[in-house]
């Protein structure tokens, strides 16, 4: 097998002719179109002065040329660090700047906005829009649609994801070409993907599920892809019956699922739906499989290793579960005090070892350290457990992590934003059950001086710093924040507290 992206994943298909992204509208890219874009895109990334291992930052609407960027720096041997569409020009300081990033890729709209913070960092600056125009095109548009690939080793680095704990600033996970190679592997062999497959595409491309997941897993098996901008409601009903996959999170299966026209003779052709990201609840798989004859597919994964888990293809998927370790994946649970692995059915931090498992965090060696054991285990931070079966049970989070749509939130971020607010004491966030989207941030402060704060302000306050996604869906008040004798405040007692309001 190759070893590096560009040899398994973009390599084999420059010279077909058949389509690879159906588009909206009825357009339509073949793989030789798209690998000729990539190729210029690579031109202009190499021609700006970016050498193999350097940092090019991309914020952009989801659309074939972003998806061709990541393809363009994979060739070029530059590190890809996509972000997310929300975050604001605080929050894009501190990547772009701890990235050491020589390139910043932004919306044409906000080139105004980030043009100082790319000057300051001395890198070069690039737009690409929704409909693929932009400075980067226009750069593109007269460099060749071939390019000498720069020969890259397994274990040399492609791609930079933020993550965050719940204290302290976002670290930037390291992800080998064999981290993302392995497990994109991995998944095509268990889930069955062939050159046949059709996927339906409506994940955003700036994480792993929609960009590390659903395209390589796609690319790797060569088939192709309808590739939507987001998640539309009517767009997903009128193309399932040309798709063979979905991917999604709870909230996609959730809306469909209140929609009449989603029934079984729509989705006649389909053979796998998958979901991950947020749990999927019981009764979510129910009714699902009541309205469709599917059994919807979840798996466990996160940043800083991909897909871990899932449950099988052939055989039972147990809701609640996500299923068995991966193949070449070794997962254990333990004890959160001494690392110690617990006896089967017991409820511990779950760790897990293999080829998916990252290279560390950026310029951050404690915080590698403290969550990467010498004997190469994993400490993800969830809690879990593993059955008599062998099925794996998420049951909790180590550190509050809110899990919202298929967004992570770090409560931290948000409280730290709450803390600097006029009127405010101090605060907690918190996640409680949505229908929607699994869980939604709360807000609980405790006022100065007994007097109530201005909520609408303090929300307006938030819009400015952080992204629509981590916002409070509501704000309580309360005299003072529960806390145990050490000082540590309690958020259980905030969760049976408020857990209804969501």
């Amino acid at each position: 097998m190759s070893n590096t992206l560009h040899d398994a994943l973009f390599a084999p298909h420059a010279d077909r002719s058949d389509t690879f992204l159906h588009l909206p509208e009825g357009g339509a890219l073949s793989h030789a179109d798209f690998a000729a874009m990539a190729a210029r895109f690579a031109h202009v990334l190499t021609d700006a002065g970016l050498d193999p291992g350097e940092r090019v930052a991309v914020q952009v609407e989801k659309s074939p040329q972003a998806l061709a960027l990541y393809a363009a720096a994979v060739q070029a041997g530059v590190i890809f660090l996509p972000l997310n569409t929300a975050y604001t020009t605080d929050e894009l300081q501190y990547f772009v700047e701890n990235s050491g990033a020589k390139m910043l890729v932004c919306d044409p709209g906000r080139a105004d906005d980030l043009g100082p913070l790319a000057k300051a960092q001395s890198a070069t600056l690039h737009t690409l829009g929704a409909d693929g125009t932009g400075t980067l095109a226009d750069a593109a548009a007269s460099k060749p649609d071939r390019y000498d690939t720069v020969q890259r080793g397994p274990d040399d680095l492609a791609a930079f994801l933020y993550t965050s704990g719940t204290t302290g600033r976002s670290k930037g996970a390291m992800l080998s070409h064999a981290n993302l190679l392995s497990n994109a592997q991995a998944l095509k062999d268990l889930w069955r993907f062939t050159e046949d497959d059709v996927l339906l595409h409506a994940l955003p491309i700036f994480h792993t599920h929609g960009l590390f997941v659903a395209s390589n897993v796609t690319l790797l098996a060569g088939g192709s892809m309808i590739f939507l901008p987001k998640f539309d409601q009517d767009t997903i009903i009128a193309e399932l019956p040309r798709a063979t996959s979905l991917m999604g999170v709870p909230t996609f299966y959730t809306r469909l699922l209140d929609d009449d026209r989603f029934d079984r003779d729509l989705v006649s052709n389909m053979r796998l739906f998958t979901s991950g990201s947020a749990p999927l609840l019981a009764e979510t798989h129910r009714r699902f499989e009541e309205r469709t004859g599917h059994r919807i597919l979840e798996r466990y994964g996160m940043t800083e290793t991909n897909m871990n888990t899932s449950n099988p293809y052939d055989g039972e998927r147990r809701a609640g579960t996500v299923g068995f370790p991966l193949p070449g994946v070794e997962l254990k649970i333990t004890d959160p005090d001494t690392g110690d692995t617990l006896p089967q059915g017991e409820v511990g931090l779950i760790e897990v070892r293999g080829p998916n498992v990252f290279q560390g965090y950026w310029q951050m060696p404690e915080k590698t350290a403290a969550e990467l054991r010498d004997d190469g285990f994993f400490i993800t931070g969830d809690l879990g457990q593993i059955d008599k079966d062998g099925y794996v049970s998420i049951v909790g989070r180590d550190k509050d992590l809110i899990i919202s749509g298929g967004y992570n939130i770090y409560p931290k971020e948000i409280e730290v934003v709450l803390d600097a607010q006029p009127g405010v004491l101090e605060s907690a966030v918190i996640g409680v059950p949505h229908d929607d989207f699994g869980e939604t941030p709360i807000a609980v402060l405790v006022p100065e001086n007994g007097a109530a704060p201005d909520t609408d302000a303090i929300a307006a306050a938030v819009g400015e710093k952080l992204a629509r996604y981590k916002h409070p869906s509501g704000y309580r008040t309360i005299d003072a924040l529960p806390r145990n004798t050490m000082g540590k405040v309690q958020k259980n007692v905030l969760r049976d507290r408020f857990g209804d309001a969501g």
